[in-house]
Formats: C-alpha cells, sequence, structure tokens
C-alpha cells in the first residue's frame, strides 16, 4: 500500500456536524488541546459556508471532523480537491470511514503531532448527465450513485454498458455504481461484495432486479460504465445520498473514475479494515441491538 509523506502539522481545520451538540462542544476542545501545542486551529460546524470558505482558501495541513460517516462524506467532498487528509473522530452511530472514537482523541492526537499515522488513500467517482450531445452536469462520488425509480411504484428498464461495449440490460427498482468505499454502504445492503478500501474499482449492484442480471459486478480499474434509461415513467439519480435528480428517457449516465484521491489519517495498521469488518457487521448501533 502506497504511503503519503509524513506532514508536519502547523494549521488544522475542526468542523463538527451541526445538529450533533456534543460534536460542537468536542471541537473547542479540541481546538484548545492542539493550541496548546501550538497548532493554529479554525473552528466551526460543516454547514458554516464563512469557515467552509476558510477551508477552501487557507493553508491547512488537516481537516479534524467530529459526527458519523456522513460528516466524514460532506467533509470528503470539501477536502479531496484540496489534498487535505481528514481524521475523523466519531460521534455517530456506525462510524465505518471514522478513526478515532469518542472520547480518545486525546490519546491520538499526540501521534498526529508527532508524525505517527499514514494517510490512507480512496478514490472518488465522476458521475457526469448526458441527453443526446449535450452534457447537463458533472458530480463527484464518494460513496456512490444510483439511477432509480421516481415516485412510481414501476421498475426501470436501464441498460449499462461499459467502455462503450454493451453489458446488460435491467430492469430493476435501482442500479448502484459504487466506489469501494461505497461498497459498505448502499451496496452492501443491496447484496454486493465488500472490496477493500485501497481498490480502483467500480462495483455495479443492481437493487431488486426482475427477470435481469441478478449479480454484482467489479468493473476492471479504469473502466468507464454508461446508464442508459429505456423508461417513459419517472426516473431519478442521486450521488452520496443527496437530493435527488430528475433524468428523462435515453438520459444517460456516465460513471468513471474521479480526479481526485480523498486522504483519511490511519493511527491503525493498514490491515485494520479487515480485523473491524467483522464486529462492525455484527453490532451495527443504528439497530439499536448493538451487544
Amino acid at each position: 500500500m502506497e504511503m503519503e509523506p509524513f506532514i508536519e502539522v502547523k494549521r488544522v481545520a475542526i468542523l463538527a456536524h451541526p445538529k450533533i451538540q456534543e460534536a460542537v462542544l468536542e471541537a473547542k476542545q479540541v481546538a484548545a488541546f492542539l493550541e496548546e501545542h501550538k497548532v493554529t486551529t479554525m473552528v466551526g460546524l460543516l454547514n458554516d459556508e464563512e469557515i467552509l470558505r476558510r477551508v477552501k482558501s487557507e493553508p491547512l495541513d488537516i481537516l479534524i471532523v467530529l459526527g458519523g460517516d456522513g460528516t466524514m462524506l460532506r467533509a470528503g467532498h470539501l477536502s479531496a480537491p484540496l489534498r487535505i487528509p481528514i481524521l475523523g473522530i466519531n460521534l455517530g452511530h456506525f462510524g465505518f470511514l471514522m478513526e478515532v472514537r469518542r472520547h480518545q482523541w486525546r490519546e491520538f492526537l499526540p501521534r498526529l503531532l508527532e508524525g505517527t499515522y499514514w494517510l490512507e488513500q480512496r478514490m472518488t467517482l465522476c458521475a457526469e448527465q448526458w441527453r443526446s450531445a449535450e452534457r447537463l452536469g458533472s458530480w463527484e462520488v464518494l460513496n456512490e450513485v444510483v439511477v432509480s425509480r421516481g415516485q412510481s411504484v414501476k421498475a426501470i428498464k436501464l441498460t449499462a454498458s461499459v467502455d462503450g461495449r454493451y453489458l446488460t440490460t435491467y430492469v430493476a427498482d435501482a442500479l448502484i455504481a459504487a466506489t469501494p468505499t461505497g461498497s459498505t454502504a448502499y451496496a452492501l445492503a443491496a447484496g454486493g461484495p465488500i472490496l477493500p478500501p485501497e481498490l480502483r474499482n467500480i462495483l455495479l449492484v443492481p437493487v431488486a432486479p426482475h427477470l435481469s442480471l441478478d449479480r454484482a459486478i467489479i468493473l476492471a480499474e479504469g473502466s468507464t460504465v454508461s446508464i442508459t434509461v429505456q423508461s417513459e415513467h419517472q426516473a431519478v439519480f442521486s450521488v452520496d445520498g443527496q437530493a435527488p435528480i430528475g433524468i428523462t428517457e435515453d438520459d444517460r449516465i456516465d460513471v468513471h473514475a474521479g480526479e481526485h484521491t480523498i486522504l483519511f489519517v490511519r493511527f491503525q495498521d493498514p490491515g485494520y479494515f479487515y480485523r473491524n469488518l467483522t464486529p462492525h457487521m455484527n453490532q451495527n448501533p443504528s439497530t439499536g441491538n448493538s451487544r
């Protein structure tokens, strides 16, 4: 696994989930701790436009976020183009992407300042919406892009092509194109495989396929998948769980490897992913049944 060079931490932004009161209070304590160690900090909420503007315009070494996996995704959209590494402190439910558990940051932040960490690189995707020869928009994807039926209960018909060659036609509720990071999110719930985070492949997973290919497909690194809507009734697509965007018949969604890479700060050894996999699967706290 390729390691990024050590970064001396001198300037840090600390962003808290705006709806978790504990995150806001903890962020201030993290800032006070770092400032005692001669680190310049800026503190704010993840939805504060002023602090986001400063993150984009001022030089930073590390971005620390407090919340859950959704917080990490939002921070990833912010930091990936800037190549600012992210350290996640888990104050949410699942915390699959987070590195430090709540109340443990005092143990780990000295290691950050000492440089005893490594940076995990995770790919992004680029999703483009095409109508005839016109590109209507482009989006960066950290987890997945989902092409699905809208409010109608009818399944949609989708054709999928890989690198310009026809693959198959789906009649399904949706088709997911996910990163390895997203393989543990919606794609996993739809029955897809779990991919190691260092891979750079696209995972295709149909949701509730009817008399269609019902197996997930892992595309070769560097491939582009094109998903074309063949249904007259309403269809939508969504990026990383954001608000759905309407699409019409014959619209095409092209998905390929993105330009940017997300950098996550890790203190555990590179084998952490497999070691933590079973505990995460068996003790999902969002169900209320964790032991």
